[in-house]
């Protein structure tokens, strides 16, 4: 993008530049599902542009249409003028925030994100009592609820809790051999319910002979706030994790997330945030070089391709999908597919870059017909492979698409190419 942070949130600039190509229709999530001119990336463009020049009323209806977007970024990757509608998107659902409010439990989920203790306790009265209200399907970390409730029906497939999180599991430094030294943020759905993930993580690192430091004080990036247009608690834990990473950052080689939304949100996403705070901004690009999605650092500064190249043959097939925080907005979709194939068979669905359809808080709440909808084709194309393990790096894609298979009556299991990786190095 050769814009500048500036320019970009000049929505009526950004409106202007819209050739109305019409590129971005085909890929774009929400109108696939919802074929509606307003509901596509031109659309939301012209809308955003009439909204800043005062021509248009920032309604129920306008709220309606801006949270429609399931901030894919497909529309960026296809525009010839890679005009951001994402962003500016994100900007004016900060705008709604402040108009009409932000409903009480996604208020209640964001407090819980901003404090940990909290965040804590809350999951381990749920664990204690998820048994009461939900099915559990521990095989696949996930669950079903016994009722049908707005929201929560019955034939929707939810992730499961932890007794313990992974946080709290390990002793915050991890002494592998003292050669180097990396730290974890492991990420709200990692942490919670499937901290395999992070086990996973933690012997791959053993086995390279690598410390771990676990950052035990990190805050939720605030994606799902930031997506949501809730910049009160964004602003409260992109500050809290800079000022947290700056003191130890001298100390790792890296700060290894094996989330694509999380590193994302991190590393690219607190600058965009900060764009009007230069001060933090600059403090957001310094530390920030140090955040690598795991896949990424672990192929290029790691020996653990040739590692697992010696390691034994596992017959079972797996598909990727590629998480639209990892391959769109990073460039990260090779790296986990070179680590995999050493050791298992990988067969590409018909298109790995498409949406699964996880998008946001909303769209998993009061939208989620739209998220359904979006997630049925996904689910199509992994069986079409017939694989027996679909992964990839984002644990919201793991909920969406594991939910996505259920409804579809495939039978395919969903892992972390991390979990992947350690099984490997087990054989």
């Amino acid at each position: 993008m050769d814009k500048k942070l500036e320019d970009i949130f000049s929505f009526d600039k950004i409106a202007d530049d819209c050739v109305k190509c019409g590129k971005c229709i085909p890929v774009c999530t929400i109108h696939n599902v919802n074929a509606d001119e307003v509901t596509s990336p031109r659309g939301f463009i012209d809308l955003l542009g009439a909204y800043k020049r005062g021509n248009l009323e920032l309604d129920k209806t306008a709220k309606d249409i801006f949270e429609s977007c399931f901030l894919c970024t497909n529309c960026v990757d296809v525009c010839p003028k890679s005009l951001p509608t994402d962003m500016i998107i994100e900007q004016a659902r900060a705008d709604i925030a402040q108009k009409f409010g932000i409903a009480w439990y996604k208020k209640a989920f964001f407090l819980l994100l901003r404090h940990r203790w909290l965040n804590d306790l809350a999951f381990k009265l749920g664990w204690v009592f998820q048994t009461c209200g939900f099915k559990i399907k521990a095989d696949i970390d996930s669950m079903h609820s016994r009722f049908n409730i707005p929201m929560l029906k019955a034939d929707r497939l939810l992730p499961s809790l932890r007794k313990t999180s992974f946080l709290n599991a390990h002793p915050e430094n991890i002494n592998n051999g003292g050669k180097r030294k990396v730290a974890i943020f492991i990420g709200c759905l990692g942490n919670y319910n499937y901290r395999n993930i992070g086990d996973s993580l933690l012997e791959i690192l053993e086995h390279l002979e690598i410390d771990a430091f676990l950052a035990k004080s990190q805050k939720c990036c605030s994606a799902p706030a930031y997506f949501t247009g809730d910049f009160d608690t964004v602003d409260h834990n992109a500050k809290f994790n800079i000022e947290y990473f700056e003191k130890f950052a001298d100390d790792v080689e890296a700060i290894l997330v094996p989330e694509a939304t999380c590193s994302a949100m991190l590393k690219i996403d607190y600058e965009h945030y900060f764009h009007d705070q230069p001060e933090w901004k600059e403090r957001a690009r310094a530390v920030m070089k140090k955040v690598f999605m795991a896949t990424e650092w672990l192929q290029y500064h790691t020996e653990l391709e040739s590692i697992l190249a010696k390691k034994k043959q596992n017959r079972k097939i797996v598909t990727y999908h590629d998480p639209c925080h990892a391959k769109k907005m990073q460039g990260i979709h090779e790296e986990p597919r070179s680590l995999i194939r050493q050791n298992y068979k990988i067969v590409e669905m018909s298109d790995p870059n498409q949406c699964c359809g996880f998008g946001g808080v909303t769209m998993q709440s009061e939208k989620y017909h739209f998220a359904k909808a979006a997630g049925a084709p996904k689910a199509a194309m992994i069986q079409e492979t017939k694989a027996e393990i679909v992964s990839a790096e984002c644990s919201a894609c793991r909920m969406q698409i594991n939910a996505s298979m259920n409804y579809a009556g495939v039978e395919t299991v969903f892992k972390n190419p991390i979990e992947l990786i350690a099984d490997a190095l087990r054989a």
